[in-house]
């Protein structure tokens, strides 16, 4: 699996992309149903206990506005320490970004499954008729891991393309996304609609959804 080049700036969120909680919780209802149907085409099932979710603004917004609703943060000091940490989930033109989440749903499969997916944030892919563009994890996440026999249930990771690549995603009769590691071996073919979410992430056209 290739690791294409130096990740370029990510166009950020920034405090005016955020609203206060009245005016979140107006328009909340709304807003949850279309990122819940943005959703669809960035879920992407991997195996039997893995499933990935590709991110963009509206994901990484949606979090953002729901940490703060939970925690009930108010001030911008607080709300820019939650952009500081989810604005790092943001994909740069060229290049797609997910979460990795391995459900497990008892301690027995936990057991199982964590210590045998060490390395499994390096060994995911996608297969652009056969050329694989290999997963990066997120680099600040890969440094705050201190187990080494022991693998996180969620992770985060980068899947960075060139043009070329680009191209070919966008043409390709077949692009699969892919786990080769030796315990997790899978594969799940992008439907038409999925290939078509990530596509606007690799050209930079992902457009924001409206908040009212």
């Amino acid at each position: 699996m290739s690791e294409q080049g130096a990740r370029q700036p990510s166009p950020e969120l920034t405090l005016t992309d955020v609203l206060d909680l009245r005016a979140y919780e107006r328009v909340r209802e709304d807003y949850r149903a279309k990122i819940i149907a943005r959703k669809r085409d960035r879920r992407v099932a991997l195996g039997p206990v893995m499933t990935l979710v590709f991110e963009c603004f509206d994901t990484v917004r949606f979090q953002v506005q729901e940490m703060a609703r939970a925690e009930k943060i108010i001030s911008d000091e607080a709300i820019q320490v939650e952009l500081d940490i989810y604005n790092r989930l943001l994909p740069s033109p060229r290049e797609l970004s997910a979460t990795v989440f391995i459900e497990l749903t008892s301690d027995d499969a936990l057991r199982e499954w964590l210590p045998r997916l060490v390395g499994i944030e390096r060994q995911l892919g996608l297969s652009i008729d056969g050329d694989v563009v290999g997963s990066v994890p997120e680099a600040e996440h890969e440094a705050a891991l201190t187990r080494e026999t022991v693998t996180p249930a969620v992770h985060y990771v980068r899947f960075a393309f060139s043009e070329a690549q680009v191209e070919a995603f966008a043409q390709a009769g077949e692009v699969a996304l892919v786990a080769i590691h030796p315990a997790y071996e899978a594969r799940t073919d992008l439907s038409r609609g999925v290939r078509r979410e990530l596509l606007g992430d690799l050209l930079g056209t992902t457009k924001p959804l409206p908040m009212g």
